[in-house]
């Protein structure tokens, strides 16, 4: 599956819904767990701000890389995002989009601490 770096340098990032395990299955309730590692994933929604423009991403994480106490408005930062591409058809309707992983969402709170 192609993965495209994400630059995310230059962008204001905060976090827009607090962490929440990411479903696998709804109708189960299982937990999505990384292929390579294992770890539960979490999902996490962060306001993207750059050039003035403002974009709500839906960003899966690793619960190991998710830093404690990320409240909604939290500064965070991102660590090694990747945009991926998806398609899919269900039910004769084709459906596509962009979906985004990161390895850690950081608490810039916390590092300004102590």
């Amino acid at each position: 599956m192609r993965q495209i770096p994400v630059d995310t340098s230059a962008a204001t990032v905060m976090v827009a819904q607090p962490p929440t395990p990411k479903v696998a299955n709804r109708q189960t309730g299982e937990i999505a767990t990384d292929r390579e590692t294992g770890a539960p994933l979490m999902t996490v929604d962060v306001m993207f701000v750059m050039d003035g423009n403002a974009e709500i991403l839906n960003l899966t994480v690793p619960n190991t890389g998710v830093s404690e106490e990320l409240a909604m408005g939290t500064p965070v930062a991102l660590t090694g995002v990747v945009a991926r591409p998806w398609e899919n058809e269900f039910n004769g309707q084709k459906r596509h989009g962009i979906s985004f992983r990161a390895v850690a969402v950081t608490s810039l709170v916390a590092a300004n601490v102590g």
